[in-house]
């Protein structure tokens, strides 16, 4: 089966407690779930895997450049200052997806801008948990095609 990385970035295992008015009230294990759940209709096999340490992250994109067709990758708070993660993005060869559960345009003005995004196939944003299975489907679409 073809893999695909689900990469969850700092404060996202606290999901379902944290915030809830802002980034919902499903956990990271229900959202891994429905992920697997879609990832099996598209034949496609989902690892996902959170940290909330940079290095870790960046360990896991260059992995994923070896193991994977393509990443989901939820940077937190990661995506409006890491110059570190938008070069590990850049030098993988495989499509990158940026996911964000709330819609960082319509949040604080330094959430408004993603240094990870330039260097990812699109960014999904403002859909709550479904932001994940968008992103998905729009992998799958981008890997059938290319």
């Amino acid at each position: 089966m073809t893999k695909i990385l689900v990469l969850h970035g700092p404060n996202l295992n606290l999901l379902g407690k944290r915030e809830p008015e802002i980034y919902g009230d499903v956990s990271l294990d229900v959202i891994n779930s429905r992920l697997k759940a879609l990832g099996d209709e598209f034949g496609l096999e989902v690892i996902a895997l959170q940290s909330n340490s940079e290095g870790e992250l960046i360990d896991a994109l260059q992995e994923a450049g070896r193991i994977s067709i393509g990443v989901i990758f939820n940077p937190g708070g990661y995506t409006h200052t890491s110059v570190a993660l938008r070069d590990a993005v850049a030098a993988i060869d495989v499509p990158v997806v940026e996911v964000h559960l709330s819609n960082i345009l319509a949040r604080e003005d330094f959430r408004h801008h993603s240094l990870i995004a330039p260097a990812c196939a699109g960014v999904v944003s403002g859909f709550g948990w479904r932001s994940y299975t968008l992103a998905l489907r729009a992998l799958s679409d981008i890997i059938k095609t290319a």
